[in-house]
């Protein structure tokens, strides 16, 4: 991502949550050393033509002087800036080293290479398992001299508290609100392709990754004659069953849908590895309990950090939820659902930033009810060792000019993370000035009536949101922009 003086790219557009700690107060309890408003800021906010309410809090790390704000206490949906508390949440819970385990275990004795009893895959709660991931899994499985599985395969996903949906208000088929259970493949996203072949379409559904793309039964797709919806799902027990209008198809193309049975897709894409490797297992079935026999083998995810580095740098909902998930689980030594994990996170937060009190519905900001002021932003990125933590796993956004061309500076960075809903825009990082000051930031805007409307309409994108975030997303990189290159 790039931030210019003609444009600053943000992240997809999503929709409505619900939640709780909804009587947090919004106001921050940081003590405040004002110096002079920066008069150009104030005209850029005056001038962005932006409808709603827009907040901005910039402050010196080093003295925790406010250089400018305005409507610093009025709170906004963070978006995806949620994800910033979520990365240090997750960082200071669970430890930058931390790894999610996905383990394949005997559930009975193996000998001469035969097991006469169960096999078991487990999900440890990796968001970031990816296809690829499993073809190494069964190679591993298979260098154990194991051949053959006399009894059943089983498939476990109860290491974190299973999500149906991050929120249940958003469309059937977006991709980016997906199933989150202790075992996660792709995202927990199937890959939906179609081509005309004369009058009909040609449909495939698999599990792609970079290396591999194994056809999958778990989810299935038929075209239809209507006009809308475009898509239509329904549960049929253990199978995803899509409908698409054939309205919608042009000739050929694809997209992302979200899986459901996220256990069974994993289990199912595990199992065509295995049987590649002259290991032929039945059809995998769910189990409740923890399993329990001996370890065969195992795949570990990239330490944590890592994790938030990508989940920082691409906005990955999955991810967020789970870290979430996973350090509420430590902290309080049990599985907790989705909004009282979030509430945990808020409560957690507010102690550690020093009575801040922002509202979380969520983990990684889809639902727009969740509440973080500027002032409890800025007051999070400047609490101690915070920064150390953060700014290294931020994406680094280079200033470009208006030819789009790379402005050279002596040492101008910005360390940022954005969100983006319909009618919600926020920014906030770091920013180090050409001249070595550094600087925390938060620039939010939201117009929630506008967003209501909108939400009526039932689309991603309805009337004026487009426009709205762009106008948005251009005042955050005017105001950036003046602070890494003006202010000293």
């Amino acid at each position: 991502m790039r931030l210019s003086r003609r444009a600053l790219l943000a992240g997809a557009a999503s929709s409505l949550a619900t939640g709780a700690f909804a009587d947090a107060p919004l106001t921050s309890m940081r003590p405040r050393a004002r110096v002079p408003v920066q008069d150009a800021i104030t005209k850029m906010v005056a001038n962005a033509g932006l409808s709603g309410s827009i907040g901005v809090v910039v402050a010196d790390i080093a003295t925790g002087a406010y250089l400018e704000e305005i409507a610093p206490d009025v709170a906004h949906p963070p978006a995806s800036v949620t994800k910033a508390f979520t990365a240090l949440y997750a960082v200071e819970t669970l430890g930058a080293g931390h790894q999610f385990e996905t383990r394949i275990f005997a559930e009975g004795e193996v000998k001469d290479g035969i097991l006469d009893g169960n096999l078991i895959l487990a999900g440890g709660g990796d968001p970031n398992l990816v296809t690829d991931h499993l073809a190494e899994l069964a190679q591993r499985l298979k260098a154990t001299g194991l051949r053959e599985v006399r009894g059943d395969f089983l498939v476990w996903d109860n290491a974190l508290r299973n999500v149906a949906e991050i929120d249940a208000a958003q469309l059937d088929y977006l991709g980016y609100n997906p199933t989150i259970t202790g075992l996660n493949l792709n995202f927990n996203r199937v890959h939906f392709e179609w081509k005309r072949e004369g009058q009909n379409f040609v449909t495939t559904m698999d599990a792609r990754s970079e290396n591999y793309r194994p056809a999958v039964t778990t989810a299935r797709m038929r075209v239809v004659e209507r006009d809308s919806p475009v898509f239509s799902y329904s549960d049929a027990g253990d199978v995803d069953q899509w409908t698409v209008a054939r309205s919608a198809l042009n000739n050929e193309g694809s997209r992302w849908l979200p899986v459901r049975h996220p256990a069974l897709y994993a289990g199912e894409v595990f199992a065509t590895f295995a049987r590649s490797h002259g290991i032929v297992l039945k059809a995998p079935k769910e189990v409740m309990q923890m399993p329990a026999g001996r370890l065969l083998a195992t795949f570990q995810s990239e330490p944590l950090t890592e994790m938030m580095r990508g989940m920082l740098r691409f906005s990955t909902n999955i991810t967020a939820e789970a870290a979430g998930l996973a350090a509420t689980a430590l902290r309080t030594g049990q599985q907790r659902g989705l909004h009282t994990s979030a509430f945990g996170m808020a409560r957690w937060a507010n102690e550690r930033c020093g009575g801040i009190a922002p509202h979380f519905v969520d983990h990684s900001g889809l639902g727009d009810l969740s509440r973080v002021s500027p002032a409890q932003m800025v007051t999070m990125l400047t609490a101690p060792d915070v920064m150390p933590t953060l700014q290294p796993i931020m994406r680094t956004m280079p200033l470009v000019g208006d030819d789009e061309k790379v402005i050279a500076t002596r040492q101008a960075i910005v360390s940022a993370k954005t969100g983006t809903l319909n009618f919600v825009s926020s920014l906030a990082g770091y920013v180090r000035t050409e001249q070595g000051r550094d600087l925390a930031f938060a620039i939010f805007a939201s117009d929630l009536d506008a967003r209501a409307a909108g939400k009526l309409e039932g689309s991603e994108a309805p009337p004026g949101a487009r426009s709205w975030n762009r106008r948005a997303r251009d005042l955050q990189r005017e105001i950036i922009a003046h602070l890494a290159l003006r202010a000293g």
